[in-house]
């Protein structure tokens, strides 16, 4: 089976074969040894977001709605550093590619200056303007102050997640992708046991309600800053703090920091603005069709999770191999990565069509939330395939810099055919909450189709980085 959907022959098509092929075995090997805790981090990303949520439920639907009004805001704030993430990886796996270890370091050294200064004005700027923010993004009565709080405090504290998710980009981008996995392993531990101490109060602690929430997410994100920065201590690692020389500002880097980071940052925001607007296209229709939608979000979370996994190892493998200017096994194991992606996307439809209204049940007993939820896991199904494919496809373009291209993708789905689809199909045809999630569905298709004509195209491997 492996030979059949591995064979190097078969994923290079009609490519130049610049060099010796790995066999099928260890294209797999490889490509799974890069991928897996990348996945794994994910994932568990994904569960413990809905274990939060599953907690925070105990107080009430509106609950899980102010939890879900801060995420767009937030993410919104931390699209700057998300996008210096990407460049990063993308920078220092080419490096690798090129045996040019200083030249690592130095990349990451130049991050770490810019993101100190980026972090710190995000932290204050958030914090100051969360009530007329989480107001803008549609927060209702019974929710303005429940979400203000969370939103405070997990952005008062923002500097412990993003620092620690900028040296885990580094790690990725030389492929130790063990490293995000075990910070996150250990936050999400954390997350969880302080959730269960501090919401509702247990073992004598107090009972915050959602602010409890906010500070156990903020421990966690503590303690793996505290794992991540350990990672770069190591004299013996290969991105590590002595090797760390030259300017506090390097001209040149910085510029090709920029450079990755214009086109990522362009994506970024037109996920913000996109999703925000959907968002609010949610919110407007109540409080209970924007918990039932935060629950279906949760479960595309986790679709996006086995995405993402695979996507994080294609930025890697496709980088590594463009700078040993082997683009024939970076079209290789992009393509594995595709394939991979795939199997899984398949599992957890099956999963979904089994098991996806059970879901809703563990977060409430409200009839009217479940038969909904049921009705959208339906739709979700058909996204899992288009996301799943669409994202890794995108991490193969943004591993050979190729972050344009995926910006301009971006704006024209994200930013325009979601919110649009979306707005039509929710009000003026009146399908309310099932028309939000078919334009969620539209724009998955368009992405997955463009990316897919991109990639094949093979013009991202003469992109010079």
């Amino acid at each position: 089976m492996t030979d059949k959907i591995f064979n190097p022959y078969k994923l290079l098509g009609g490519t130049e074969q610049i060099g010796e092929l790995p066999n099928a075995q260890t294209i797999f090997r490889k490509t799974v040894h890069i991928a897996w805790p990348a996945v794994v981090e994910s994932f568990l990303v994904s569960i413990v977001a809905m274990v939060d949520n599953i907690m925070v439920s105990s107080l009430g639907t509106y609950a899980i709605a102010a939890v879900g009004l801060t995420t767009q805001p937030k993410f919104l704030f931390f699209a700057l550093i998300i996008s210096m993430n990407v460049a990063l990886s993308a920078l220092v796996a080419r490096r690798r590619g090129e045996n040019d270890q200083a030249g690592a370091n130095r990349v990451l050294k130049q991050a770490i200056v810019i993101s100190v200064i980026i972090i710190a004005v995000i932290s204050v700027i958030s914090t100051v303007f969360a009530r007329p923010l989480l107001l803008f993004c549609g927060a209702q009565a019974d929710t303005i102050d429940p979400a203000v709080d969370y939103y405070r405090i997990i952005m008062a504290f923002s500097f412990f997640q993003l620092f620690s998710m900028v040296l885990n980009a580094a790690q990725r981008g030389v492929g130790r992708t063990k490293i995000a996995m075990r910070t996150n392993i250990v936050s999400n531990v954390i997350n969880v046991v302080f959730n269960w101490l501090l919401i509702n109060g247990n073992l004598g602690f107090p009972a915050l309600g959602i602010k409890g929430a906010a500070v156990a997410t903020v421990l966690g994100s503590m303690a793996a800053c505290g794992i991540s920065v350990a990672s770069i201590l190591h004299p013996d690692a290969y991105l590590n703090v002595k090797l760390m020389k030259g300017k506090a500002f390097d001209k040149e880097i910085i510029r090709s920091l920029a450079k990755l980071t214009g086109g990522t940052l362009s994506e970024q925001l037109c996920f913000r603005f996109g999703f925000l607007m959907f968002a609010m296209i949610v919110a407007n229709l109540g409080t209970t069709a924007y918990a039932t939608h935060q629950i279906a979000m949760n479960c595309m979370h986790i679709s996006f999770a086995f995405g993402d996994g695979f996507s994080v190892a294609a930025v890697s493998l496709v980088g590594m191999n463009l700078g040993a200017k082997r683009s024939d096994l970076a079209k290789i194991y992009g393509i594995a990565c595709k394939r991979l992606g795939r199997i899984f996307a398949i599992i957890l439809g099956i999963f979904f069509v089994f098991f996806g209204r059970h879901i809703y049940y563990l977060f409430t007993d409200d009839m009217e939330i479940i038969s909904l939820g049921t009705i959208i896991i339906g739709i979700l199904i058909v996204i899992v395939f288009l996301q799943i494919d669409q994202v890794i496809t995108s991490g193969c373009l943004k591993g050979a810099g190729d972050t344009k291209y995926v910006a301009k993708v971006a704006f024209v789905s994200v930013a325009i055919i979601r919110p649009l689809s979306s707005f039509i199909f929710c009000y003026p045809l009146g399908w309310g909450l099932i028309g939000a999630w078919i334009g969620t569905l539209c724009d998955q298709a368009c992405r997955n189709v463009l990316n897919a004509t991109r990639f094949k195209s093979g013009k991202w491997s003469q992109i010079k980085i």
